[in-house]
């Protein structure tokens, strides 16, 4: 009875380390397929930290300037 527990057991590892090597391998082909299928990569800012910090600051103020649309009040 013990071979059976330790075959399951190791059947059971084996499916294990499957999944996770689906998963890692899963994981680094998207990145890959973006790439090669023509959509913009993110772009590193350019300038200095000063000028990324004002252009961070104008587009947070523009963005608290446009009022939120506000859902129906209950009646």
């Amino acid at each position: 009875m013990r071979i059976f527990g330790l075959a399951a057991l190791l059947v059971a590892l084996a499916i294990v380390a499957l999944l996770v090597g689906k998963q890692l391998g899963g994981s680094a082909s998207p990145a890959s397929s973006r790439a090669g299928s023509g959509e913009a990569m993110p772009q590193v800012p350019s300038g200095s930290p000063r000028q990324v910090e004002q252009q961070f600051k104008q587009s947070l103020d523009a963005a608290m300037q446009t009022p939120r649309p506000m859902p129906d009040e209950a009646r």
